[in-house]
């Protein structure tokens, strides 16, 4: 997997539970108001007007060759971020990403 970061821009990678396979997760800044256009930093085909990002849960191959269920969030502007299922689940997680770094996380149990 390819991440372009650097400078102020970060990459975030979560590890879910597999029960979490085929959700969304949205990303959204901490001090986030409704209203605000965010940066839509993924690009996945769909037509829609929602402002802030989100991915799927899916499966992955680890270098152990275990399988990892896991989202990953590309060039995400350094910063505290809260995610939680969309559309509108209570936040599940909060995670500071730092420019030029992968930022990994575990989402709760």
């Amino acid at each position: 997997m390819l991440l372009d970061i650097g400078g102020e821009v970060g990459a975030l990678v979560i590890t879910l539970p597999a029960a979490l396979e085929g959700e969304e997760i949205e990303l959204r800044p901490s001090n986030f108001t409704a209203g605000h256009a965010v940066h839509h930093a993924h690009g996945h085909g769909h037509g829609h007007s929602h402002a802030l990002p989100h991915v799927a849960v899916v499966p992955r191959p680890s270098p152990d060759g275990e399988i990892v269920h896991s989202a990953v969030f590309f060039e995400v502007p350094q910063g505290n971020y809260e995610l939680y299922v969309r559309p509108d689940g209570p936040v599940q997680l909060t995670v500071d990403v730092t420019g030029g770094a992968v930022t990994e996380a575990d989402w709760p149990q």
